[in-house]
Order: C-alpha cells, then sequence, then structure tokens
C-alpha cells in the first residue's frame, strides 16, 4: 500500500464538529423533474430537512468490544449551486475515539436520483499520520432515489488498500459492495441496479419477427465468443434460448453515457434515429441500385441530396448536423457529408497501388499483414479445394522484376501478405445464397521496396467448389493492358471489401469492443472500489459496456447495419466468431507480441523498445510502441507503490478472483487454453494490466477513429461487394459489359446508394470524439491527487503523451518517411494522445468510449 496519501484525517478531541459538501451534478432529468410532481415532492422534502442522509463509517473497529463503531448521522442540505454544480452541506458532532473516517453511506431522499460527483469532510485534526484536515471522497456515481428500493449506497475514502490491508470497520462494507454489485444471476435487471453479471450473445436475432432473423447463440462450444453483460430479458417464443431485442438494453447505472455526451453527441439518439434516416435516403433520388458515375459520389460532398422535410430529418439535423445540413430560408434539409482529408489532399489517391499498399501500414487496419511463405490453406481440401495457392514461386520472382529470387526475398524478409483465405472461405457458398452479395477467400502478397515501401504483386481470389463444380481460383497481377488493369482494380475492389468486414468485424469490434467487456464485468464484480487496481482500470472502462449495447441493438443485430452493408451478410457474427476461437489469444494482444507473432517484429534488445521492425517505417507500429512503453512505464511505476514483492500479488484474493474470473468466466471458451499470462508477481501484473489497457486506448484509437478520413469516399475502401468477377463462369451479358463499360462494371460491383450512404452516416459518427472524452495521461483521477509519489508517477505519463505528440507531429514532417509522409499523403496521427472534439483523425481515448 503506498504510505504516501494525505486524503485522511483523525479525530482526537471531543466532540469534534466536522463539516461535509456534497457535490451534486446538475442533470437536465433532474431540472426536468422539479417541474413535475415529482419536483413538489422534493420540495416538501426540503423544507422538512430530508435531502439526503449522510453516515460516516469509522475505518476500524471498537477496540474494546470488537464490533464496528456506531455510525454518525446527519440530513445534508441544499446550500447552493454554481455552473452544473449542486451544493449539499451538512455538519457532524463526532464523538471521542471515532477514529479515522473510512466510509460513507448515502441515503437520497429525494424523488429522483442524483449523480454525486465527490465528498469532502473537513475539521479533522493534524496528526503524526495526517497533514490534511479533510477526507475526500471521489463518487462519481448515480445515487438511487428513495422509492427504488435499494440499499444505501456506500463510497469509500480516496485512499487505496489492498484486501489484506483493509481497515477492519470497513471489511463487511467492502465484502457487501461487491455482493451487491455481482447480484445473484436472476430476474430482469432494472436501470436503477448497478449489477455485473455474464451472459451468452443470444440476443442478436429477433425469430419472433420474423425466421430469416433467427441467429445463433455466440458463447460456448458450437460458436465460441466472449460474454457480454447479462440483462434477463424474457426469452423469444420461437427460440428459448435467444433473448427478446430490446430498444432500451441494460446496462448498469454508471455504465451510461452522461448527460453532456448524451445531450452534445447524442450517440444514444444516433444510433436509434440513424434505422429513420434510410426511409428517408429510400424516398430520393438514391436506391438499391449502384451509382451511375464517379461524379454522383461526389455530389455527396458537393451538393448533397435534398431530404423530406418531415419530423425524422427536423431531428437528424439536430443530432448529426456535420451531415445532415438546413437550407437557409427553406425548411428543407441537405444530406451532404465533409469531404474526408483522404480525398480533400488527392482525390485520386484511391485509385493507386502504392497507397493501397501504404494503407497496410499506416490505414485503419493495420495489424493484419504479416509474412508468410509457403501460401498453403489449413482447410480439408476435401471440402474446400486443393489447399496450394496459386500464387507461385515463378508468378513472384516475374512480378518482382527479376531482381531478387522468392528465397532471397524471404531471407531479407521482403514478402507480406494479407490473408482472409481460410477465414472467408468457409462462409463463400453461404454468402452466396444472400441476395446482393458475394464473397471469396483472397490473398494478397506485397513485396518491400528498397526504397521501405511496399508494392502489391498479386491477388489470389478462390472460391471453394459449388453446385458440381470444382474450386475456382484466379492470380491478378498489375499490368499495363487495358483489360488486365481493370481486372486488377476489380480484384483490389473484393480484397478491400474483405478487409473492412474482417476490420469492423474482428479487429474493430471484436478485439476491442467485445473482448473488452468480460474485462470490465470482472472489475466490478471482483475489485472493491477501494483497490488500487480498480481505480488504476476504472478510466480505462468508461463507455465501453454502454456502446456495446447500443451495437448490439442497431449495427451487429439481425437485419442491422453490418449485416445490411457488409459482404458477409447473415453471417457477419457468426464469422466472428470463428475469427475468435482460431485467432484471438490474450498473450498476443499487446503490441509486441502482436509484432512479433505476425513476422513484423523481432526481438532485439539493442533496439528501441526491445524490437526490431522488419518494415522500419510502419507508422502504426512505431508510434504505437511509443504508446505502449509509456503505458507500461506507467503501470509498473503504479503498481510498484501498492506491490513490492510477488507475495502480495499472490496473497491478494480480490486480484486472484479477478484474473480467473475474467479467463474462466468472461472468456470461458478459451478457459483451458495454455497461453493465459500467470499473474504470480508484480510483473505479471504490469503486463497484463499493460495489455488491457492498450487494447482499450492505443489499440481502438487506431483502428477507429479514421474511419471516415479513410472509409467515407467508399470507392477508397468499399464493404461489400456485390457482384463477382467477370473471369469466373463468364456469361455473355457479364462479359460484354465488363468488356464495354469496365468503370460501369465497378460501379456495380460497389456498395448500393443506400448502402454506401448509410455506412457513410455511421462512420461519421463513429469517428466523432466527444465533448467529455478522457484522453490517455491528460488528467490525474482526483483520488490519487494527494498521493505525492503516484501523482508524481503520473506527472511523468502525462510529460510522455506530450512528448509523443511531438514526436509524431515531427515523423509526419520527415518526408524520407514515404509511409506516412509526402504528396497529398494524410499523416499518421491516429495515434496522437489529444484531441479536440468532432472528426479529427488523432486522439487516443482512456476507453472504447464509441
Amino acid at each position: 500500500m503506498s504510505n504516501n496519501s494525505t486524503s485522511t484525517g483523525v479525530v482526537k478531541a471531543a466532540p469534534t464538529t466536522v463539516k461535509a459538501v456534497v457535490t451534486v451534478v446538475q442533470t437536465v432529468k433532474g431540472a426536468v423533474g422539479r417541474l413535475g410532481i415529482s419536483g413538489v415532492l422534493d420540495f416538501i422534502t426540503q423544507l422538512f430537512g430530508e435531502n439526503l442522509v449522510i453516515e460516516l463509517v469509522a475505518a476500524e473497529l471498537d477496540p474494546e468490544t470488537g464490533l464496528e463503531k456506531p455510525t454518525v448521522k446527519a440530513n445534508g442540505r441544499r446550500s447552493g449551486s454554481e455552473d452544473s454544480e449542486i451544493y449539499y452541506k451538512a455538519s457532524f458532532k463526532i464523538p471521542e475515539n471515532f477514529g479515522e473516517v473510512g466510509a460513507i453511506l448515502i441515503e437520497n431522499k429525494h424523488y429522483h436520483e442524483m449523480f454525486i460527483k465527490s465528498i469532502v469532510l473537513t475539521g479533522f485534526s493534524s496528526t503524526s499520520t495526517s497533514t490534511s484536515d479533510s477526507v475526500k471522497f471521489s463518487c462519481d456515481s448515480w445515487v438511487h432515489h428513495r422509492n427504488d428500493g435499494l440499499q444505501k449506497r456506500v463510497f469509500f475514502a480516496d485512499k487505496s488498500y489492498l484486501p489484506r490491508e483493509t481497515p477492519n470497520g470497513l471489511e463487511r462494507y467492502r465484502q457487501n459492495e461487491l455482493e451487491i454489485l455481482r447480484g445473484d444471476g436472476q430476474g430482469e435487471r432494472k436501470s436503477a441496479e448497478r449489477i455485473y453479471d455474464y451472459d451468452v450473445y443470444n440476443d442478436i436475432g429477433n425469430p419472433d419477427s420474423d425466421d430469416d432473423l433467427a441467429r445463433p447463440v455466440l458463447g460456448g462450444s458450437v460458436h465460441p465468443y466472449p460474454r457480454r453483460i447479462r440483462t434477463g430479458r424474457p426469452k423469444t417464443k420461437k427460440d428459448p434460448l435467444s433473448e427478446k431485442p430490446s430498444s432500451n438494453m441494460y446496462v448498469p447505472r454508471d455504465e451510461e453515457f452522461s448527460e453532456i455526451k448524451n445531450l452534445q453527441f447524442s450517440t444514444d439518439t444516433v444510433f436509434s434515429v440513424i434505422h429513420a434516416l434510410i426511409p428517408s435516403l429510400q424516398s430520393t433520388v438514391l436506391s438499391s441500385d449502384e451509382f451511375p458515375h464517379f461524379a454522383a459520389i461526389d455530389a455527396l460532398f458537393n451538393e448533397g441530396i435534398e431530404l423530406p422535410n418531415d419530423a425524422t430529418v427536423g431531428v437528424l439535423r439536430s443530432i448529426v448536423p456535420r451531415i445532415v445540413k438546413a437550407i437557409s430560408n427553406s425548411g428543407k434539409s441537405l444530406l451532404r457529408f465533409e469531404t474526408p482529408e483522404f480525398i480533400d489532399r488527392d482525390k485520386f489517391a484511391w485509385f493507386r497501388d502504392a497507397e493501397f499498399a501504404r494503407q497496410t501500414l499506416a490505414g485503419i487496419n493495420p495489424c493484419v499483414i504479416k509474412m508468410e511463405w509457403p501460401l498453403k490453406s489449413n482447410l480439408d481440401p476435401e471440402v474446400y479445394g486443393p489447399a496450394e495457392s496459386a500464387i507461385t514461386t515463378e508468378i513472384v520472382e516475374k512480378e518482382i522484376g527479376g531482381c531478387t529470387t522468392v528465397e532471397k526475398a524471404l531471407e531479407e524478409k521482403k514478402l507480406f501478405i494479407i490473408d482472409y483465405h481460410d477465414v472467408f472461405l468457409p462462409y463463400v457458398n453461404k454468402v452466396r445464397q444472400l441476395k446482393g452479395t458475394t464473397l471469396y477467400g483472397s490473398r494478397t502478397l506485397f513485396f518491400l521496396t528498397s526504397d521501405g515501401t511496399l508494392r502489391p504483386v498479386a491477388i489470389e481470389l478462390t472460391r471453394p467448389p459449388i453446385d458440381g463444380k470444382p474450386q475456382w481460383k484466379q492470380v491478378f497481377k498489375p499490368t499495363w493492358d487495358a483489360t488486365g488493369v481493370w481486372l486488377w482494380r476489380l480484384a483490389k475492389s473484393h480484397v478491400l471489401a474483405h478487409d473492412s468486414g474482417y476490420h469492423e468485424l474482428v479487429t474493430h469490434w471484436l478485439r476491442s469492443h467485445a473482448c473488452t467487456e468480460p474485462y470490465i464485468i470482472a472489475t466490478n464484480r471482483q475489485l472493491s472500489a477501494m483497490h488500487p487496481i480498480y481505480r488504476l482500470l476504472h478510466p480505462h472502462l468508461r463507455y465501453t459496456m454502454k456502446i456495446n449495447a447500443l451495437a448490439r441493438g442497431g449495427l451487429i443485430n439481425a437485419g442491422g447495419i453490418i449485416e445490411r452493408a457488409f459482404s458477409p451478410g447473415k453471417y457477419s457474427m457468426e464469422l466472428s466468431s470463428v475469427a475468435y476461437d482460431k485467432l484471438w489469444q490474450f498473450d498476443l494482444e499487446g503490441l509486441p507480441a502482436d509484432l512479433i507473432s505476425r513476422g513484423m517484429a523481432v526481438e532485439d534488445p539493442t533496439a528501441p523498445h526491445g524490437l526490431k521492425l522488419t518494415i522500419e517505417d510502419y507508422p502504426y507500429a512505431n508510434d504505437g510502441l511509443l504508446m505502449w512503453d509509456a503505458i507500461k512505464k506507467w503501470i509498473a511505476d503504479y503498481v510498484a507503490c501498492y506491490y513490492q514483492e510477488p507475495s502480495l500479488v499472490q496473497s491478494d484474493d480480490e486480484l486472484q478472483a479477478w484474473w480467473t474470473e475474467i479467463r474462466t468466466v468472461g472468456h470461458a471458451d478459451k478457459k483451458d487454453a495454455t497461453w493465459w499470462p500467470e499473474l504470480k508477481t508484480p510483473e505479471d501484473l504490469v503486463g497484463i494490466l499493460t495489455t488491457v489497457i492498450w487494447v482499450a486506448s492505443g489499440h481502438h484509437a487506431a483502428v477507429n477513429f479514421g474511419q471516415f478520413d479513410f472509409g467515407a469516399y467508399f470507392p477508397n475502401r468499399p464493404t461489400i461487394a456485390r457482384t463477382q468477377m467477370p473471369t469466373e463462369d463468364p456469361n455473355d451479358e457479364a462479359t460484354k459489359l465488363f468488356m464495354e463499360r469496365p468503370e460501369e462494371f465497378l460501379l456495380k460491383s460497389f456498395p448500393s446508394q443506400i448502402q454506401a450512404t448509410t455506412i457513410m452516416a455511421i462512420i461519421d459518427v463513429l469517428s466523432t470524439h466527444s465533448p467529455d472524452e478522457e484522453y490517455i495521461g491528460e488528467k490525474i483521477r482526483p483520488y490519487w491527487e494527494d498521493d505525492r509519489v503516484i501523482t508524481a508517477a503520473f506527472e511523468q505519463f502525462n510529460g510522455k503523451m506530450k512528448e509523443i505528440e511531438g514526436i509524431i507531429d515531427a515523423r509526419n514532417a520527415d518526408t524520407n518517411l514515404r509511409n506516412r509522409a509526402g504528396a497529398g499523403v494524410v499523416p499518421y496521427e491516429l495515434l496522437k494522445p489529444f484531441s479536440e472534439p468532432g472528426v479529427t483523425g488523432k486522439g487516443v481515448p482512456n476507453s472504447v468510449s464509441i
């Protein structure tokens, strides 16, 4: 335990007058409530002196009786307000020998819930162990109102304790609070509750509405998956294993968005209203057909599209003003997108092979490229056809111009691949039964040139045996003849659709969102709020559970945005489950281990960060390692304050229960894997925590906040390929269209008008920083402010984040780094720590907050 805290006070004289100030954040709901019957009742309550009932809890038991000392109670009365804060004050007469105050019990007598920010007690005399006359309680929590029938809320003082060091007067409160948070696993959860429990993903289907909307349960031996928060909703009539969908999914009360995020950012509203945008678009000139020409795509950023003048559009205009704009003095609205920086800098960048290759290192899915040779499938050849790739040594050596051999290129680490063959091929035949989409397994090979940039060498598209026809596969290469050029462009569009789907379903949703939710649940169930590791993790868990619930209701659900606009269609989440089963490992989620596992780095004690990168100019890796090291250093300094020796880690029952529950319950389908790290030493703990925090902060920022810049002009990253290659089972009509109007053929393969505009609207939202965003290393938490050692460590962390900002700026100005600088190139800023609100293409929030 840290011995530097000065946030406690000890009463020596009797009686002592101690005063409390409770800071409550004014909420719109509370303000509106005072206009109705609850407001009248609150006024009566205040008139008779019962606003908040506050009880002080002694930290130590009575040494004579061995029992808890009686609490000291007072009524908190509203005393004033300033800006958005309301203050309640109370006065206590503390008896002699009451000792240190370790906790406070709060009973809210109002008829509306309250968000308590903090409580400060003053009037304590200074002692040899305390240089402060105050005790601080950082709360940042909702307190239910009198009619919710829940227990009194307990808040612990800012001083952190490992379980074995808990003052004996607080032991019962510490344990009881955890029991409340765990619940009993029964019944449907209510909005005021704070219960954290596990369930499988059994609520993304809607079989009662339509048989075609039935979806398999994700989680279990058939479809392994991380666990989500349990809601306890009723089961569907047609499928007793699935929960009924809901427009208002339960998350524990403190996991909800703040009103700032809800009102100024309106995420909750956007996810519900976005469904109303589609009918509005369908009633305009947009349709489910392709764009007739590229000028029509450009018009989405220039002229815009006039929308119907109805109430829905009015709501959209107020909450997403970036994309739905009012026409002056007409009362009408336009759907018009901001021009993404990627196209604003170079309108034709998406067309070039060099940019196609560059984005594998500095785009929004930079953690898939790897070294691999020979190219051979692990799938059953009896089912999927020959395992050998059609990209042969002869093809590769011809494409790299005879300047080297494949053997030498491999020795020099110059061949890289994006491999979506085995993950997609089992779904090709299923997906092809869906209307308006198609799918292949794919491999894309790149060669590292002497100037440190990648050059695409070949694309292989594969279809498994189907309808009595054998496996089909073809290799497409960059070429100079007209037909070959257009076939290459079409092949690239298929690969980009594969990359978009894999990015959204695996790199982004699975690795960042779904796999983090069990960490949140376990942290709240097993680590007390006074545990130092709880306080370290808490900022990195903010809003994730709420955004995941919204995604289950509108993005990843049956018939949702992902299924309607991405190639795998209704099999999207099932494919995500396969990726989790085959590919996800906690020990490879940390950045250094991820890079090594993909062959993108090797350990080298003499190199920066202890790694030598295979591609020296790898923006995601270079910037990410700066952040990884800074996070790890901060965590190591913090952990050292509380765990000076391994025995303290091993004897920490809460910490061990936390890690066990993550492995065996939160990720139950992986519980028997041998790669889970042990938790026996402080070093083990630092490694685990660094991985958890990196995924929630750096990894998520790198794969999320560039979605609008790189994906809004969808030819650069189409989310779906809707037509087959003209060389697969060619027919006269398709061949004629391709040969006479190849541009039209490409446009038919791109997302439809409705699909494209819907995705553009969604990624605009997903790429936006809220005004209340909390960035990594930006502000110290209040409960650490009085600890000198931790404050000093955080100040170093904050300084390192500012230093990283400058390093990234300098790298982006270095034209020798061709993968991040050059004419028309968007600077790589996704891992710059700080940002202003809005769509900025930079900024690393503490948590998966969108």
